[in-house]
């Protein structure tokens, strides 16, 4: 009787489980590549449980990876797993397949998947967790992107030497993935937006083309297609809409702009799935991005990090890389919103200070943080380390760092950020932390062109009260800002950048003149030392003598108020000459007029 009974159990249990092991099955044999095996495009196909379709992230969880002869011990345990779990499919949760999901997944062994961790492996080093943001330029066609997916396959599992050799990358585990629009997508939609105000045309036939036509470049799948198409259709009505009732507000177009991002990241995901990387698109709102309701420069809410830390820690495997939107997210009305400038870069810290990344990564097209513009200095070298308050004055003066307000998420979570080239993916890059390097005499050498010097006395002569207060009145008053301020007493020099309406900087003039003497020199430029103010002495000593060797006068100089910024004011025509001069002196060891270091010419 026993026999009779066990032989009944053997023929009714492979029907009783038969939705799990198919999902077990493919879950077993779709490794990704995180993992250190392949990654089956074949078994990419939805799979059903109780007749309906499961989440496709559910077949990437984590597994362990052992060897031949413990196999069939796994395979003993997985039954018994599939049998405690199909064994409910009579309770009252027969209609709640996420419970019996939820049961099966925590059965998973949960550690990280990093490179084999078998006996003798040659490949013993741990990865780390990443965010990894690329920019427009980094993806402005198929050949573009197809470089920044394999990029991105190559750190996760870093291919062998050339001779052989087991590389020495460390290896990566993306969390993140943030994209920006392909190429000049943004600006497109912009143009497209303004001639359908403005000449009632609608026309996105060149951006069908870069797009459909990558995902033709590249075969991607059908439904692939139709969703990059299903939105560049939506894009097309939008514009309609905007043509017919001759209005674009800042609220539709944040909307407008929203589709390079919402194409781009679609067609990146299924690229790295092609390519064995388990991937997966998310709209920013979808992982938690939440904003303000100011259209067009929206900041995140406080609530923002701990969103996006919910939404990857209950919707999304750690090791299936989510391919996110960056620049853009949901006001509190559900409402799509833009960040503003640096609003990737913005994207890519806030997911990583919320996951606690072991680093986030920027990708551009330079070796990292120069100590100079290379398009001006051809001997610019990258700088290794700075820290997040030098790389906001390096930002702030015109260098191509990250935007301040971008780098407050990994500031306020101490998580470093590293700038790297996409085109040179082998180089370090350029490490911005909380430390820096205090060794270093200058970091980097920076300007800012087209700014206007504004001189403003006093009237009353000496000891004017409430002058300040009345000068910075008016600033605010005419909504005028300003970049370098030095002053005394009775005077106050402060320079204007080209940002500035000429309208609002005379209605400043005209209110400042009832008890000021005001004076405007245009075409000046303001050079930026990022240095140790520590020893400024002998700064500034090198810097004056290099300034009189060459006739370069300076206007006015700022100092203190930064503790790793000293900012000179010349004319626009003597700027190129002042920065290659000081550039020889403190970074390739040909000072025409002699270093001063410890009061010592060197």
């Amino acid at each position: 009787m026993a026999a009779f009974l066990l032989l009944a159990l053997a023929a009714v249990a492979p029907l009783k489980i038969e939705a799990f092991t198919i999902s077990s099955n493919r879950m077993c044999n779709r490794r990704s590549i995180l993992g250190g095996s392949i990654y089956n495009d074949e078994l990419a196909s939805p799979v059903k449980y109780n007749g309906k379709e499961m989440e496709k992230s559910v077949l990437f969880m984590s597994e362990d990876d052992d060897d031949d002869d413990e196999e069939g011990e796994e395979q003993v345990d997985e039954e018994e797993e599939e049998d405690e779990v199909t064994t409910n499919d009579d309770d009252d949760d027969e209609d709640h397949p996420s419970k019996a999901l939820t049961t099966y997944k925590s059965n998973l062994n949960p550690r990280r998947i990093s490179y084999d961790d078998r006996p003798g492996s040659s490949r013993p080093q741990a990865s780390i967790d990443v965010t990894m943001k690329f920019g427009g330029s980094s993806l402005a066609n198929s050949e573009c992107i197809d470089r920044v997916a394999k990029l991105i396959r190559d750190r996760i599992r870093p291919p062998l030497n050339e001779d052989g050799s087991v590389s020495e990358e460390v290896p990566v585990r993306p969390r993140a993935v943030i994209c920006s629009a392909m190429g000049k997508t943004t600006n497109s939609l912009l143009s497209a937006g303004q001639m359908a105000l403005e000449e009632g045309r609608v026309d996105i036939e060149a951006l069908r083309t870069l797009h459909l036509g990558t995902c033709q470049d590249f075969e991607l799948p059908t439904h692939t297609r139709k969703m990059v198409g299903k939105l560049l259709d939506e894009c097309e009505d939008m514009l309609n809409g905007v043509r017919l009732i001759q209005e674009l507000s800042p609220k539709s177009l944040d909307q407008l702009v929203s589709y390079g991002e919402r194409c781009s990241v679609r067609i990146m995901a299924a690229r790295l799935n092609q390519l064995g990387v388990p991937a997966q698109a998310f709209d920013a709102w979808d992982v938690g991005v939440f904003t303000d309701d100011t259209y067009g420069d929206a900041k995140l809410l406080p609530k923002a990090i701990e969103s996006i830390k919910e939404r990857f820690g209950s919707r999304i495997d750690p090791n299936v890389v989510a391919v996110v939107t960056g620049f853009i997210g949901h006001n509190t009305k559900g409402r799509i919103t833009t960040l503003g400038r640096g609003g990737s870069d913005l994207t890519a810290t806030a997911i990583g200070a919320a996951l606690k990344v072991d680093e986030v990564q920027v990708w551009k097209d330079v070796d990292g943080i120069l100590t100079a513009d290379p398009r001006l200095v051809k001997n610019a070298i990258p700088v290794a380390q700075v820290s997040y308050e030098e790389a906001s004055e390096l930002a702030y003066f015109g260098a191509q760092v990250l935007h301040p307000i971008a780098m407050q998420p990994a500031l306020k979570a101490d998580i470093p950020v590293r700038v790297k080239n996409s085109y040179n993916p082998s180089a370090p890059g350029s490490v911005i932390d909380k430390i820096g390097n205090p060794d270093r005499l200058v970091t980097a050498i920076t300007c800012k062109r087209g700014v206007t010097l504004m001189d403003i006395h006093s009237l009353q002569m000496l000891g004017a009260y409430g002058f300040l207060g009345a000068v910075f009145s008016d600033f605010e008053k005419n909504k005028v800002s300003v970049d370098v301020l030095a002053s005394s007493e009775v005077s106050v020099s402060v320079t204007l950048d080209k940002k500035q309406r000429d309208e609002d900087i005379k209605a400043l003039c005209k209110d400042l003149s009832s008890f000021a003497e005001v004076e405007l020199k245009e075409d000046r430029a303001i050079l930026t030392l990022i240095a140790d103010i520590g020893r400024s002495s002998d700064v500034l000593a090198t810097v004056f003598r290099s300034f009189s060797a060459n006739g370069i006068q300076v206007e006015m100089m700022s100092q203190g108020a930064s503790k790793v910024n000293i900012s000179f004011i010349v004319k626009e025509d003597q700027i190129d000459e002042a920065i290659l001069k000081l550039h020889s002196c403190f970074f390739e060891g040909q000072c025409d007029v002699g270093m001063i270091e410890g009061g010592q010419v060197l």
